[in-house]
């Protein structure tokens, strides 16, 4: 009897939550013992009496897990989580390549990420990425000016937008 080995194995999947539900449900992923991440970025808010600092989610409404094939019927059972992100008929996987790269641009000080829906967005130019954390990255600008070029996360059909500086950029 054959064992299917692919049923086992750990990739990292986007859920959908209910709207502001994101860290509330990554709470209780992992409260579940299910590997998962909320992405999170400090924001300065203003308030009539005061300024404070908040931590918030960088997609909203995505919640990033990483679980077998099995564990999917798990991660529907919590509160809060409303389906799995499909791409192209399939649950949606993310590379652990493209988290490391949000985990650590997130990590740098003074670092500020923007997410935008791609479905809008016509492609343009294809570039490669020379100097800093992304350094050997490929992606195609979808809108630039002297120092702003868009990363494209295919996998999620979303893209992080990053400021770079003119020099790090090269056509590819």
């Amino acid at each position: 009897m054959k064992v299917d080995e692919s049923a086992s194995v750990k990739k990292w999947h986007v859920i959908y939550t209910k709207s502001k539900w994101e860290k509330k449900v990554d709470g209780l992923l992992l409260k579940n013992g299910i590997e998962s991440w909320c992405p999170v970025q400090k924001k300065e808010r203003q308030w009539s009496d005061r300024k404070k600092i908040i931590e918030e989610p960088l997609f909203r409404s995505y919640v990033f897990v990483k679980i077998s094939k099995s564990e999917h019927s798990k991660v529907l059972g919590i509160i809060g989580v409303v389906n799995f992100l499909y791409f192209e008929k399939k649950p949606a996987i993310i590379r652990d390549n493209e988290i490391e790269v949000i985990r650590k641009y997130l990590g740098l000080a003074n670092t500020a990420i923007q997410v935008v829906n791609l479905t809008n967005l016509p492609p343009q130019t294809k570039v490669s990425i020379n100097q800093g954390l992304f350094m050997g990255q490929k992606g195609e600008v979808i809108r630039s000016s002297k120092k702003t070029v868009f990363v494209q996360l295919q996998s999620i059909n979303m893209m992080m937008i990053v400021e770079f500086k003119v020099e790090e950029v090269s056509l590819h």
